[in-house]
């Protein structure tokens, strides 16, 4: 009996060993049966994939989910969510002064389509292994891809420029002009420089990241020293000895009358040295007439009426008119001869009480307030569109930071003393005369020459401008200098400049 009992013990256990052995034959078994079944629903779905226009499940192209879609229905679908995400301008804010960036100014733009492209080619440009495991894991993690962004670095690069010339701080370089027979030179001051590596950086960081619609970035900024006077580059700058001015007709040729011109180098050096603190400096001038100038020539020399611009202003603001009459005075009658360089600001000299000038109306800081010499860039801009008339070469060019009264945008040209200037090349093959004006609410400049053949051809040149963007905070327009013949036909037209304005 006892060894029955043990029998059936060990009989029972067996048995038990027996079923679970099963159980687990049968797990492994329905175990793999649903690993196989995965793994061909997952073939089959790759296999699909493979041949399918679409992009598979789990990819996202910027946050955004294009599973199985189109190339053209991503494209779209991509473009429609940045466009809403995306501000139009970044806003750049420096002290109390702020300044708008569009991005379109740019050419700043994601490059989609090689995205989608991308997407479509998941889990396809490998073995039939690396494909399978690439296909899983984007299906079980999901992907998200960064489109490349791509932007015009020359145009963001001289929009900051043109940014660090309207810093409330900006630097001054030394400069000098001639005011009464004397030289008047004007000491650099410190001012703010903008890093640009720095800011490029972080605008271009808040584009790709689209943070910039909903803050703004300060300019990075550092103290920028001016250069030191120098003397000899001065002198070596006005030294002239004295020459009649003369033309012939058979060939036809102007040349200029040349005064003498000199000062004594030692003495201004040791003002300088004694006080090198000084806002300004002065030394008389020694001048030797030509006994005969270029303004003695007359019409003869100067036959043709080359162009002519005028620009409006307000007679009853007897201080602007005060500053718009010196202003042309200073640019009456002065001759620039062919490859000559035109500098408005030396020609004007520096905007002073013992020059005559007056308080009026200027933007400072991106604001409308009273400053001496208000109302002078309405003659540069007036001078500006004349020489475009007339085919010289701009050489230096801004506009203003608000469009002015007297002239629509992208046809100004503003000027500042020691920061901003407006200078033209003659690059025509004879000199040019400018005759300027102010009378009766009209500011005028003539540019007097000799014609050309093709000129008879050319009717009209003339500074066209057209509006690319407008926000309720910026304006940005495209100039252009364009050629049209006697019937008013357009014959080609030149690219001058893109220049944004604040709205006010």
């Amino acid at each position: 009996m006892p060894d029955f009992e043990i029998f059936k013990g060990n009989a029972k256990k067996v048995f038990k060993s027996f079923k679970n052995d099963n159980i687990i034959l049968m797990f492994v078994i329905l175990l793999a049966i649903v690993i196989g079944i995965f793994i061909a629903i997952t073939i089959i779905f790759y296999l699909n994939q493979q041949n399918s226009e679409t992009i598979q499940s789990g990819v996202f192209i910027k946050g955004i989910n294009v599973s199985n879609l189109t190339r053209e229905e991503a494209i779209a679908l991509v473009n429609k969510e940045l466009d809403f995400q995306m501000n139009d301008h970044i806003e750049l804010v420096y002290k109390t002064s702020n300044y708008y960036l569009e991005v379109e100014q740019i050419e700043a733009k994601f490059d989609i389509e090689a995205s989608v492209d991308f997407a479509l080619n998941i889990a396809k440009n490998g073995t039939f292994f690396t494909n399978i495991q690439e296909y899983i894991n984007v299906l079980m993690a999901n992907i998200n891809i960064e489109p490349r962004l791509t932007y015009n670095d020359n145009a963001l690069t001289d929009y900051l420029e043109s940014i660090e010339t309207f810093l409330p701080d900006q630097l001054q370089q030394p400069a000098y002009y001639i005011e009464d027979n004397q030289l008047i030179i004007t000491n650099g001051v410190n001012g703010a420089g903008i890093v640009f590596d720095e800011l490029k950086k972080e605008i271009v960081d808040a584009i790709q990241d689209i943070s910039y619609s909903t803050k703004y970035i300060q300019i990075p900024t550092y103290i920028q020293h001016p250069n030191k006077i120098d003397i000899n580059s001065i002198h070596e700058d006005i030294y002239r000895e004295a020459q009649n001015a003369y033309f012939t007709t058979e060939p036809y040729a102007v040349f200029a009358d040349v005064t003498g011109v000199d000062f004594d180098v030692e003495k201004i050096q040791n003002q300088i040295y004694k006080n090198p603190d000084l806002e300004e400096y002065s030394i008389d001038l020694d001048y030797t007439i030509a006994d005969i100038t270029v303004q003695d020539l007359g019409k003869e020399a100067f036959p043709d009426l080359l162009s002519s611009f005028s620009t409006k202003y307000v007679t009853s603001n007897k201080d602007r008119t005060t500053n718009l009459k010196l202003a042309a005075n200073k640019i009456n009658g002065q001759v620039v001869m062919p490859g000559e360089i035109f500098s408005y600001n030396k020609s004007v000299g520096k905007r002073t009480i013992a020059a005559g000038y007056k308080e009026a109306a200027i933007y400072e800081n991106g604001e409308v307030t009273s400053g001496l010499g208000g109302g002078i860039c309405q003659i540069s801009t007036t001078l500006y569109n004349a020489v475009i008339k007339a085919g010289m070469l701009i050489e230096e060019r801004r506009n203003h930071i608000f469009v002015p009264s007297y002239a629509n945008a992208g046809k100004d040209a503003t000027v500042a003393w020691g920061s901003i200037d407006f200078k033209f090349e003659n690059r025509r093959e004879y000199p040019i005369k400018i005759e300027a004006f102010v009378d009766n609410g009209i500011a005028k400049v003539n540019i007097y020459g000799l014609k050309t053949n093709e000129e008879y051809d050319i009717y009209d040149l003339s500074i066209e401008s057209k509006t690319i963007k407008s926000t309720d905070k910026t304006l940005v327009v495209e100039s252009y200098r364009a050629y049209r013949d006697r019937d008013g036909n357009l014959v080609r037209k030149d690219k001058l400049y893109t220049d944004t304005y604040k709205k006010h």
